[in-house]
């Protein structure tokens, strides 16, 4: 009973931590999950080149698939990934949806949940293993659908899904930080902001509602908007991505590389990449 799939990391259009409302977009950057199913095993999760990684998340994944879809099996779940972890890309939501996929492969079951329910019982897990502030739908959904998902975290609930074709630049600083960790006192106080990223976001103004965003929370998270104001004038929009600190710009590929030089310029690492489309996939 073995299973893999893959889910692709996203960037941030609205932060969901302001008023429950939330917006991500999927990138051509993934995490695979690899799951092997036994009849009365423990469940026990690994991370490539992470050895002392967290592994609740994945392991409450793959709990909650047998569970529900199986006869309660353990065994095992390695993931490996191309997103940085603790990055604001979303690494969290691509292993979640990856072990979802990949345990309801190892159970033949990829027919009985649609993708949409399958990214929701990875929200819960990640409710159950504390990953997670607001649930992040808006980032599984964008995740496993492709795509701009627009979401409201409150209920789980998916308001809006288009595609955009967007080169996208991405710039990640050395240091980490876990969503969990973030000023959730501070994040609401930018509600009114975020109230108007939602609205502009529902417009499919995706560009504009990033930018906005991106001030917002590098205010309310006392990150730099250096980065961004770099932006500006040459990128459809760019935001801090998720709690940070990696921020992510969309627009053409020729915008993008000479923006790509000034960010080099920063300690880190910076990428280009485009959006996807096309969601999680069982391999």
């Amino acid at each position: 009973m073995d299973g893999q799939a893959a889910a692709p990391a996203a960037g941030t259009v609205l932060n969901a931590l302001a008023n429950g409302r939330g917006s991500a977009f999927a990138i051509d950057e993934y995490t695979t999950a690899t799951v092997e199913l036994a009849a009365g095993a423990d469940v026990e999760g690994t991370v490539a080149g992470e050895p002392d990684a967290d592994t609740e998340l994945v392991e409450t994944c793959l709990a909650r698939v047998t569970g529900r879809f199986g006869d309660g099996q353990g065994g095992t779940v390695r993931t490996e990934s191309d997103v940085p972890m603790a990055s604001g890309l979303k690494s969290s939501s691509a292993a979640a949806n990856a072990t979802v996929l990949a345990t309801l492969d190892a159970l033949d079951a990829t027919d009985e949940v649609t993708r949409e329910e399958a990214a929701r019982v990875g929200v819960e897990a990640a409710r159950d293993a504390g990953v997670t502030v607001t649930g992040a739908f808006d980032d599984a959904s964008a995740s496993m659908l492709g795509g701009v998902t627009v979401t409201d975290n409150t209920t789980d609930e998916l308001l809006a899904r288009e595609e955009r074709e967007w080169d996208v630049l991405v710039y990640t600083p050395p240091e980490r930080a876990y969503s969990s960790d973030a000023d959730v006192t501070r994040c609401r106080q930018v509600t009114p902001v975020a109230d108007l990223v939602a609205e502009l976001a529902l417009d499919g103004r995706f560009g504009t509602a990033m930018t906005v965003n991106g001030l917002a929370f590098c205010a309310a998270l006392d990150f730099p908007a250096n980065p961004m104001v770099d932006a500006m004038d040459r990128a459809t929009g760019v935001s801090l991505s998720g709690t940070g600190p990696s921020y992510t710009a969309v627009g053409t590929r020729e915008a993008l590389e000479t923006l790509a030089g000034q960010w080099a310029e920063y300690d880190g690492t910076t990428w280009l990449t485009t959006t996807q489309t096309e969601g999680a996939r069982v391999l």
